[in-house]
């Protein structure tokens, strides 16, 4: 999946996350932010990685502010940022976790 724009989804709410997305000309970078990342830090890098590649995205920076969210609530929300900043108009429900 290639990203060419910014795009954002959620909320800065408990139990919730903020997932910003921009296109760049390197590499995969991502930014976690957590209340929670003593206790969940793995846990939340390891769902935020699972979607990234199952959604096969390979560029771009991906910025999570985590409120405490559950590991559902983190992969809708990543992969609705990412439908929004991808070129691509029809959905692959196949790769949708």
């Amino acid at each position: 999946m290639k990203i060419v724009r910014e795009a954002l989804a959620g909320t800065l709410e408990s139990s919730d996350l903020m997932v910003k997305i921009a296109p760049t000309d390197g590499e995969l970078e991502v930014i976690i932010h957590s209340e929670v990342m003593k206790q969940f830090g793995d846990q939340i890098r390891s769902q935020v990685n699972a979607t990234l590649r199952a959604m096969d995205v390979r560029q771009g920076l991906i910025i999570i502010e985590d409120k405490g969210a559950l590991d559902c609530v983190i992969c809708a929300r990543l992969q609705s940022a990412l439908l929004r900043a991808s070129e691509n108009s029809a959905i692959d429900w196949e790769k949708l976790q």
